[in-house]
């Protein structure tokens, strides 16, 4: 297992500007970030997996240590089949803190060698959600702020 790997995992759908800060500050600590998109059957995406990952790539295209990948099943399984040794996780407020919790309690029961990590939204995206932006641009808002332009183009396109 590496300790200079890290893995973001997500729907993301839709990307916004706190995932991408959060991105840039784990590519500066680790020397490989995969930020993998979650195939979720629970869940019922606005944009196809195929636009998700499209997304990104362009999104995180100048930072040579970020890769995206996607993957079924459990986060921490993919984590082990990947040999990595860290998850990042994001938290927003105390109320993301509970749901992550208990993920990052079974996952250290499934792995122990498998070590999450809480990290925090610089201040200015702490109350950037996707589905919250996706709500915005629905009711007729502004949402340059939250997303870059090629996904608010592709919100646009979705939603309006």
């Amino acid at each position: 297992m590496s300790d200079k790997t890290a893995l973001y995992p997500g729907t993301f759908d839709c990307l916004t500007y706190g995932h991408l800060n959060l991105i840039e500050r784990c590519a500066r600590v680790f020397d490989r970030l995969i930020v993998a998109v979650a195939v979720n059957s629970a869940k019922k995406p606005l944009f196809t997996l195929e636009e998700r990952i499209e997304m990104l790539r362009e999104a995180v295209k100048d930072w040579p240590n970020v890769e995206v990948a996607h993957f079924e099943g459990l986060t921490v399984h993919y984590a082990k089949a990947q040999g990595v040794r860290f998850i990042i996780r994001g938290l927003r407020a105390v109320t993301d803190f509970e749901s992550e919790l208990e993920l990052a309690l079974m996952n250290q029961r499934i792995a122990p060698e498998v070590e999450t990590l809480f990290m925090t939204p610089t201040i200015g995206y702490v109350f950037v959600s996707s589905s919250l932006t996706k709500e915005v641009l629905s009711g007729g808002g502004n949402v340059s702020t939250l997303v870059p332009p090629h996904v608010e183009r592709e919100l646009r396109r979705k939603l309006l």
